[in-house]
């Protein structure tokens, strides 16, 4: 089996899949076992980075996994009431 990828503007031209192996443009090649092994690699990093996937760490953007955060301000009523405010 023999196959290109991709066309003359895309990102894969150039590349081609034969047999298990994807061969490179210059000829070196990537074994499936290798190529998974980029995947994770590159998985690891941009969680450890705190980031959810590859299109939002490109964004420059962390996700978040409980959403936005809350901020909790504690009033004392009764200086409130005196003062009107709530300044201390």
């Amino acid at each position: 089996m023999d196959l290109d990828l991709g066309t003359e503007n895309d990102a894969w031209y150039g590349w081609r899949l034969r047999g298990r192996h994807l061969f490179a443009p210059d000829g070196s090649t990537i074994t499936p076992e290798r190529l998974r092994g980029l995947l994770w690699r590159d998985e690891l990093e941009l969680r450890r980075a705190g980031y959810a996937s590859r299109r939002k760490a490109e964004k420059g953007t962390i996700g978040r996994q409980y959403g936005p955060k809350v901020k909790v301000v504690i009033v004392d009523l009764g200086d409130l009431r005196v003062d009107g405010d709530g300044a201390a």
